[in-house]
């Protein structure tokens, strides 16, 4: 007799892994495609509600959403929050694509419109799929991966150029002196890639890059 064990076999879940990715897919289409132009805003899931950056975030959305742009986040606390607080309080549309990781993220009050994913890599496609610009506000890991994605993507020719804007130029000095002092300098980048992100301070500023963005590339 075949002893069958009961010990989880990866090699055998991978092919019915396939249809809960195509899941995740259809329905993040079927969703994402109606939201009209948006705005994803990237950011530290750990800065509180009194920081200086939590304040700039809610702001930048609230001008966004104003000049009629979605707000999407990653649907949890601190910046992504800030900039869900800031969608919901102008009255925009306020979108969290939330993921579901070992210790539980629970989506922010301020998202009205959730959609939840296992997988990262596609999430990051709903991300840059939908989003007519990224936001990347002070944060960790997750948002320098997300930065350096978009910007690789950019520089490779994958996706088209558009604005990735990284907000707050005391908080990213340090990063942005090595991209050029020493990137840069040991040719591994060249000066053409400085212009695939901007960085900037105020909501006003935010939305200038956007619509002066789309306006040149209009003629």
């Amino acid at each position: 007799m075949k002893k069958i064990s009961t010990k989880y076999n990866f090699t055998e879940e991978d092919p019915w892994r396939v249809f809960r990715i195509m899941s995740e897919f259809v329905e993040g289409f079927e969703v994402l495609s109606k939201v009209g132009p948006a705005v994803t805003v990237f950011g530290s899931a750990r800065i509180s509600p009194d920081d200086k950056y939590y304040k700039l975030a809610t702001q930048i959305a609230k001008a966004l959403s104003k000049a009629g742009y979605t707000i999407i986040t990653g649907a949890g606390p601190g910046m992504m929050e800030a900039a869900n607080k800031g969608a919901f309080e102008a009255k925009g549309r306020s979108v969290g694509l939330n993921i579901e990781v070992p210790k539980i993220q629970r989506a922010n009050p301020y998202v009205k419109e959730l959609l939840e994913f296992k997988y990262f890599f596609i999430r990051k496609v709903m991300f840059a799929k939908y989003s007519v610009a990224f936001i990347i506000m002070p944060g960790g890991f997750g948002t320098l991966d997300e930065f350096y994605e978009a910007a690789t993507l950019v520089q490779t020719q994958r996706m088209k150029p558009f604005p990735i804007i990284m907000v707050g130029s005391e908080y990213w000095k340090g990063m942005i002196t090595w991209i050029k002092n020493t990137m840069l300098k040991k040719g591994c980048i060249s000066p053409q890639d400085l212009k695939i992100f901007k960085v900037v301070d105020t909501p006003k500023q935010v939305v200038s890059e956007i619509k002066n963005f789309y306006k040149k590339s209009r003629k």
